[in-house]
């Protein structure tokens, strides 16, 4: 690692969704405060105490991703150009970039996952890039990785045989399933006791969603998981590619919580705010900051974003976003 300054399962509860989730979203736009600048296309965002993670692919294809850290409580904006940098190289002959990023919140160790790959990177404080699990089949970018207040990594792993092939046999509880129902993806909630010796291989790990629901043609029924975020306590909140919000809980049951605007939600980002309130980066084709309350409540916080991807949210309730497009980092007070 160089450090560089400068330079460029159970049931679905009814699947009534359209009278269980909430209504129309209320409009509310508030300035955008501008707090960093000069990072090449910002892809994810996370708080680490009191500094600003932000994961960038670099600007000349020649790293896996570079790390810059905004304090929170230094003067804005600031030219992370002119900031000291972490340039991960590629780990090994795959070139591989990084596309989903999580911090331990004990440890304060990162966790990267490879855009469109299986493996899922841990780096140290002292900036070495551990190889902490493989087996995975596709993980998408945006929110894939999280990190929960029970100090466990949540993962969406994209399993549509269409995409990703696996020669090996299916995780537990997937027997049911033929291979042209099963449309996944699976969540895994993974302990990060560092007892557990490494690389994890997830292959055959049985996954915390889906639980074997539906019988042998309910495959077809699962949605298309493309997010995932913590909401308090063991349960975790997901989002599918049409926009709905579920509610999973530690027993594998999905239940709906909230309804976005309906639009293409690809490489998209959630965060959860200490109160309960989860953040919801659209992502470029919706270009839209949401908030949801935590009865399901949606609200747009910010319209007519450049490409917002990566959101994370502060101890006061702050909300940082990365704004792609115009390679910065802006602050929202809702």
């Amino acid at each position: 690692m160089g450090r560089v300054c400068g330079g460029g399962a159970a049931a679905l509860v009814g699947l009534t969704l359209v009278t269980a989730l909430a209504a129309a979203p209320v409009r509310a736009d508030p300035a955008l405060e501008v707090v960093a600048t000069g990072v090449p296309r910002p892809l994810q965002l996370a708080v680490d105490g009191r500094s600003l993670v932000v994961l960038s692919p670099g600007a000349r294809g020649d790293v896996a991703g570079e790390i810059y850290r905004l304090e929170l409580g230094r003067d804005r904006p600031v030219d992370l150009a002119r900031q000291p940098r972490v340039r991960i190289p590629f780990p090994d002959a795959r070139m591989a970039t990084f596309g989903s990023l999580a911090v331990h919140p004990i440890t304060r160790e990162l966790f990267l996952g490879e855009e469109n790959g299986g493996r899922v990177f841990r780096m140290t404080l002292d900036e070495r890039l551990h190889l902490f699990a493989t087996g995975l089949n596709r993980l998408a970018g945006g929110g894939t990785l999280a990190c929960d207040g029970g100090a466990r990594l949540l993962i969406v792993d994209h399993v549509d045989p269409r995409l990703s092939q696996d020669d090996e046999r299916v995780p537990p509880g997937f027997e049911q399933f033929r291979e042209e129902d099963y449309r996944g993806p699976l969540v895994f909630r993974l302990s990060l006791d560092a007892d557990i010796p490494g690389p994890r291989r997830l292959t055959g790990l049985a996954p915390l969603f889906p639980r074997a629901w539906g019988g042998k043609a309910g495959g077809g029924l699962l949605p298309r998981l493309v997010a995932v975020a913590p909401l308090g306590g063991d349960d975790v909140a997901v989002l599918t590619s049409g926009g709905d919000l579920f509610r999973l809980t530690p027993d594998g049951r999905l239940t709906p919580f909230a309804r976005l605007p309906r639009g293409q939600y690809v490489r998209i980002n959630m965060a959860s705010a200490p109160d309960g309130t989860l953040y919801v980066s659209g992502g470029f084709w919706v270009a839209q900051l949401f908030r949801v309350s935590r009865d399901g409540t949606v609200s747009v916080v910010a319209s007519n974003l450049a490409d917002p991807q990566g959101v994370a949210v502060d101890a006061r309730g702050d909300v940082y976003l990365a704004e792609s497009s115009f390679h910065r980092i802006v602050r929202v007070r809702p």
